[in-house]
């Protein structure tokens, strides 16, 4: 599912809203889904943007190799993620065979 007609940063959140909790999704597979492949960067920027509350959650969004990437807030994201049942090992990186959300076919 494409949602590219939206502007680039709704439509990144529109798919980080739909990573169910207890998974995550990385950078690339999110702008793929988002209508704009190769454009993992602008996820990253997208998801930077957030100001304060918001029901967007960016912890849920990972790098391509299942680690935290997020230097300004890892252990906030570690801390989130772990809530969530999803554990993460001590240099950061998560199993992405066993939590790893692709999208359409992979609903929960």
């Amino acid at each position: 599912m494409s949602v590219s007609s939206e502007s680039p940063y709704t439509a990144i959140y529109t798919v980080v809203k739909r990573i169910p909790p207890g998974r995550v999704c990385t950078y690339g597979r999110i702008a793929a889904l988002a209508g704009f492949p190769g454009q993992a960067r602008m996820v990253g920027y997208a998801l930077h943007a957030l100001l304060g509350d918001n029901d967007v959650p960016w912890w849920r969004v990972i790098n391509r190799v299942g680690r935290i990437s997020n230097i300004y807030a890892a252990d906030e994201q570690r801390a989130r993620l772990e809530a969530e049942g999803v554990p993460v090992s001590d240099d950061y990186l998560i199993d992405l065979n066993r939590f790893l959300w692709v999208g359409d076919d992979d609903e929960e």
